[in-house]
């Protein structure tokens, strides 16, 4: 049995199309669908992400008196929750007070460079040169008095060694003044200035679900469901309609379909990011490069959690000595390798996209020594760390390998191998150098040899996308001939074909903000083109990428459990969800919902009667609330994963 992804609605399966990757041509999928209300702005914006707020801004300031913003969830900022909100720039307000040099023609290189060269160097080139306003805007409204991190010399213009470095010091990380409300200062500067505008509304919770185009070949309609009040809105706009969706990595379906080992990613942001907004522009003919789809960057340090959710948790134990190895036991790269999309591309080609740091008890001691030991402490050390129940140890290496379940013969010559090239000082197949210089990636040299052996499992995670839809240098999006569609616009993470294969360090956070700020000005100055024909682009994608499986979640309460009390976290509708639950005497005692972000008017019965139901048949599997079927579905989730810390 399978559903839609959660916060679609039954208006999609209306409509008169025809799914799958092919190349027939199909006909306009814009049937009349009656509507509980209807409401008009000069502009309509899907998304109240970096892109879309930054649009709204942009639209009011161009002219605009009316400003509708559709936002799924119950809050603003969208990919901006699930980031600190690292920004970059050249010749910026901020690198001058720093007294660095720097030039937009050496931006555009590196950003074209890190992208493997299948950038587009005219929209990089236009970005590069709006940045700079950009940053300066958000300087004036408030972010010069952010506290930033700053270098051994007090600049704010710094390197970000997270990302491939620049050529020069042009990433910034301010911090947002309450960080209680936001991750991102950028996030928290839009939401001030934006509160101001009085011609901007936001609709929360309100899902668009389909794009029409009228009679003239416009599109200046969404439709739309309202969940909290489960009704449908009819958006009609008289300049124009912004896309500013995001992207896809919260959709392991449709990252698998272009990615080799994309189903098996973790998605690092929101479960929403669901690509839904790529089959709308499509229904308008929309052209999306299927190869750009597969370019999905992924960092090497993903921690599991529930769902396919995950979130960066580095060890670093490699620093002083450790080595990564796939699930048959082997090594694949140089885990000290400086340039991260290496690492990157090589854990990916990798069989299930995971690795196992695989260290000893002496490297976690000459980590800490050497001072680079703060993520093992902070992530993994301590119990109730989020990550120390995925610590794997053993008294030897045979034990260590039939526990994280990698063939005992390949892991035990893998470790011999790598012994005996530290041994040799020299520089191993993967090149690995021994020689004992000292640097940020490597700040102590050892061998796999101790009293204790430890693994953790880490996968490949995704926080941002790089494939969707074609547009030109005014945002307007393109059909498959180059045309552009006339009142459709689109900016953010939905655009494909900018930043080639890999994004460059603070892009994914000034790009949308510049590029949403470019499309607004040109819906309110652009005519509109009539005389369109409107059809279905041919490589459609497949409407099971946005369905899914219907949850199954057992667990036998017959396996032997540990006393004590254990927590989980799962991804919730509009953020994270904690549970805590209680177990003696192999018996669930309590099941403790700790935080929630569900949609309490839908989700309130789930939330009370799951966690009773639960303890009082001491069993997962029971019957979810039928009218909150996904909320159900995470408190069960979260309480098996408590259950499964608990195994002896």
């Amino acid at each position: 049995m399978k559903k839609l992804l959660s916060g679609f609605t039954a208006i999609v399966l209306g409509m008169t199309v025809l799914t799958g990757c092919t190349t027939q041509e199909k006909p306009v999928a814009t049937p009349e669908v009656t509507t509980d209300e209807t409401k008009q702005a000069d502009v309509v914006i899907v998304g109240a992400g970096g892109a879309g707020l930054s649009a709204a801004i942009s639209a009011v300031d161009n002219g605009a008196k009316s400003v509708i913003i559709l936002e799924m969830t119950d809050k603003t900022g969208g990919a901006l929750n699930y980031t600190s909100g690292s920004m970059s720039g050249a010749e910026t307000v901020i690198q001058k007070e720093d007294g660095i040099e720097d030039t937009i023609d050496s931006y555009v290189a590196d950003i074209m460079k890190n992208g493997d060269q299948k950038g587009n160097e005219e929209l990089i080139r236009l970005f590069a040169e709006k940045d700079v306003d950009m940053i300066q805007w958000l300087w004036d409204n408030g972010l010069s008095d952010n506290t930033f991190a700053m270098d051994a010399e007090g600049r704010r213009s710094i390197f970000a060694p997270e990302h491939a470095l620049y050529s020069v010091q042009r990433s910034y990380k301010p911090r947002p003044d309450d960080p209680t409300k936001y991750k991102a200062a950028v996030h928290e500067v839009l939401d001030t200035v934006l509160q101001k505008y009085e011609e901007i509304t936001i609709d929360y919770l309100t899902e668009a679900t389909q794009l029409v185009a009228n009679d003239k070949g416009q599109v200046l309609t969404v439709i739309a469901t309202n969940t909290k009040e489960n009704k449908t809105v009819r958006y009609d706009a008289s300049k124009g309609v912004i896309m500013a969706t995001g992207g896809y990595s919260g959709n392991q379906k449709l990252m698998g379909a272009y990615a080799e080992n994309g189903s098996g990613y973790l998605a690092g942001g929101s479960k929403n990011s669901n690509g839904f907004g790529l089959y709308m522009m499509q229904q308008m003919g929309a052209n999306v490069d299927e190869e750009g789809l597969s370019y999905i960057p992924t960092f090497p340090i993903g921690l599991e959690g529930s769902n396919q959710s995950g979130s960066i948790a580095p060890t670093y134990t490699w620093k002083a000595g450790g080595i990564c190895v796939n699930q048959e036991g082997l090594r694949f790269v140089d885990e000290t390798e400086s340039k991260v999309e290496v690492r990157e591309v090589a854990l990916e080609e990798q069989t299930d996209a995971v690795q196992y740091d695989i260290f000893t008890d002496k490297i976690i001691a000459d980590l800490d020594a050497a001072g680079g030991a703060g993520m093992w402490n902070m992530l993994y050390a301590k119990e109730g760390a989020p990550g120390y129940s995925k610590v794997v140890k053993a008294n030897s290496i045979e034990e260590l390998a039939e526990k994280i379940n990698v063939p005992v013969d390949a892991l035990t010559k893998t470790i011999a191998d790598y012994n005996t090239a530290v041994d040799s000082k020299g520089t191993d197949e993967f090149g690995r150098k021994y020689d004992g210089k000292v640097n940020a990636y490597n700040l102590a040299v050892n061998k796999i040899e101790g009293e204790t052996y430890y693994a953790v499992p880490l996968k490949a995670l995704v926080v941002i996308t790089l494939g969707g839809v074609s547009v030109n240098d005014k945002m307007q999006v393109l059909d498959e001939t180059g045309n552009a569609i006339p009142g459709l616009y689109a900016a953010g993470e939905i655009v494909g074909g900018i930043w080639g294969k890999f994004a460059s360090g603070g892009t994914g956070v000034m790009g949308p903000l510049v590029f949403g700020n470019i499309a607004a000005e040109n819906v309110m100055t652009q005519e509109l083109g009539t005389g369109y024909k409107v059809k279905v682009a041919s490589n459609l994608l497949d409407m099971n990428y946005f369905m899914e499986e219907e949850v199954k979640i057992e667990f036998d309460m017959k396996q032997e459990l540990n006393d004590g009390t254990y927590q989980s976290e799962v991804e919730g509708q509009y953020g994270p969800m904690k549970v805590s639950v209680v177990i003696e005497g192999n018996t669930i005692k309590s099941v403790t919902i700790d935080t929630q972000n569900e949609t309490e008017e839908i989700a309130s019965g789930a939330l009370k009667t799951i966690p009773e139901t639960i303890v009082e048949k001491n069993s997962i599997d029971v019957d979810v609330v039928s009218s909150a079927t996904l909320t159900s579905n995470r408190i069960r989730t979260a309480v098996m994963d408590c259950l499964n810390q608990a195994k002896k």
